[in-house]
């Protein structure tokens, strides 16, 4: 797969599983557009790409559900890159809680991330490839509890398996157009998160039917091969990436 002069933008960039995708488009010739929430961790992701890969990576930090700052993405890109050709709707957020004590905040907090920020970002990505004419490719971040229930994530459940409605939805608006939307749906990843818990992987190695849980990268080859030229006829679809745990679907509890 070569995305050379493509252009992407990819929230959620400054580590884990974005950082690792918009490392290796960076390595197959995009030139990338790099999100994060933390300015930091924004900056320093796209100095790494940069210096690891040669390409074209250009931080830009902010929050990924604000609306303005949404199309300033949008427009950055084509002001820098002259085009627009990728959009992944990575940034999240998971905020645990009991069901009978979940507080409104945290629940309007997730829905406005998840569910906005992916809603709008799309939005504007498809008005500027509609623009283009060349059509372009959408991949939104879902997760396992979007299909198996978990313990206190009803909220972040919701909003996972929404974004998996939505990608479907948009079939109907966007593939006139020649844009293409899917999303993927990882299960356990070992990511600078993940690994801050020191018996996550040991658990969730034991709970896998592969025997461990998936790597950045495995996530970041199903993504790329979903914003690939290879997959412009694969449309509304999500790719499971959890080594078999939905098809069991034991509880870690």
């Amino acid at each position: 797969m070569s995305f050379k002069n493509k252009v992407a933008i990819i929230t959620g960039a400054g580590q884990g599983i974005g950082l690792e995708i918009s490392r290796q488009l960076a390595i197959k010739g995009a030139s990338i557009l790099l999100n994060d929430l933390d300015e930091n961790l924004a900056t320093n992701a796209a100095q790494q790409i940069t210096e690891e890969t040669n390409a074209t990576c250009l931080a830009m930090a902010g929050d990924s559900s604000d609306l303005p700052f949404i199309q300033k993405m949008v427009d950055t890109a084509v002001e820098q890159f002259g085009r627009l050709d990728i959009v992944i709707a990575n940034a999240g957020i998971t905020l645990f809680g009991d069901f009978f004590t979940y507080t409104s905040e945290s629940f309007f907090r997730v829905m406005q991330v998840n569910l906005g920020g992916t809603f709008f970002l799309a939005q504007a990505a498809a008005n500027q490839m509609k623009q283009q004419a060349s059509g372009g490719t959408l991949l939104f971040t879902s997760s396992v509890t979007g299909h198996q229930a978990h313990k206190d994530l009803a909220a972040y459940g919701m909003s996972k398996a929404a974004i998996e409605m939505l990608a479907k939805n948009l079939v109907i608006e966007l593939s006139r157009y020649h844009i293409n939307v899917n999303t993927i749906a990882p299960g356990a990843t070992l990511t600078e998160r993940t690994l801050d818990d020191p018996n996550y992987e040991s658990t969730w190695s034991k709970l896998t039917p592969l025997g461990r849980p998936a790597s950045v990268a495995d996530i970041a080859n199903a993504a790329l091969f979903l914003v690939s030229e290879e997959a412009r006829h694969i449309t509304g679809q999500s790719v499971i990436i959890d080594g078999g745990w939905t098809s069991i679907s034991p509880s870690p509890y």
